[in-house]
């Protein structure tokens, strides 16, 4: 982006922030599913799954904060659905603003929501038990993947945000991906799997991104797993943003 866009985007960032302020229970509520999940797994199911850790919390954390970021970013396909039935967009195209910068605003609103909402997750997680030894690079790492991640689920959300016809499509799309961590290593190690699923659950993106942020916690080689991660994060923000560029361009011809 331009210098103008980047400062038009600051501007619309501010505006969708300030909705967020006032409806702070948008981020109590995406993180409220996720806590639940994890006290649900920890105190119920934990006991009963061998994962070879003494603290399943430390184990499962990762998988929760993958699928609050999942459920996370259908609120930004949902505020530009909202945006786009309210006739908002035809005002900002009248106005001489960066036609980008009006999606980079709700990017970059989902990018401060779903920080603050690991936030809360990792407070949590604290107050259950977890504990790292992870050092301030690893930390980093951490912050780095859940961001790029993020960012490319955000533009992929993007993309039903915009060429929805019902509050129920632009939102709708989430739900695969909230699933998606189920059949991963999230919960339980792959290992345990039968035949098909250990196939589908060893090469899908949540489990490389999972295993690259379980071992940097625990102060352990990442191997593959980083570069897997940031292979499928890189090309799903890639294709994603291409292809929300594109419907973009093509609503507001």
């Amino acid at each position: 982006m331009t210098k103008h866009a980047f400062a038009d985007a600051g501007t619309l960032l501010g505006r969708s922030l300030r909705h967020i302020t006032r409806s702070p229970d948008t981020i109590i509520t995406t993180a409220l599913t996720p806590i639940a999940m994890m006290l649900l797994f920890v105190y119920v199911l934990g006991g009963a799954i061998r994962t070879g850790t003494d603290n399943y919390v430390n184990y499962v954390l990762p998988g929760i904060m993958v699928m609050a970021i999942a459920s996370g970013i259908a609120y930004t396909a949902l505020r530009l659905f909202t945006d786009m039935k309210s006739g908002i967009f035809e005002r900002f195209q009248s106005m001489p603003i960066a036609r980008s910068a009006v999606l980079w605003a709700h990017v970059g609103t989902s990018m401060v929501a779903n920080m603050l909402t690991m936030v809360i997750i990792l407070g949590v997680a604290f107050v259950m038990g977890f504990r790292t030894s992870a050092d301030l690079g690893a930390w980093l790492a951490v912050a780095g993947i859940l961001a790029l991640l993020t960012l490319a689920l955000t533009w992929l959300a993007v993309i039903p945000g915009l060429a929805a016809q019902t509050m129920e499509g632009a939102t709708g799309f989430s739900y695969p991906l909230i699933f998606l961590p189920f059949i991963s290593s999230a919960f339980a190690p792959t290992e345990t799997m039968p035949g098909p699923v250990r196939a589908f659950a060893e090469n899908q993106p949540v489990t490389s991104i999972v295993n690259t942020i379980q071992a940097l916690f625990a102060g352990q080689p990442v191997g593959d797993d980083i570069w897997v991660a940031l292979a499928w994060c890189v090309g799903i923000l890639v294709a994603s943003y291409v292809a929300a560029m594109a419907v973009y361009r093509r609503k507001i011809s």
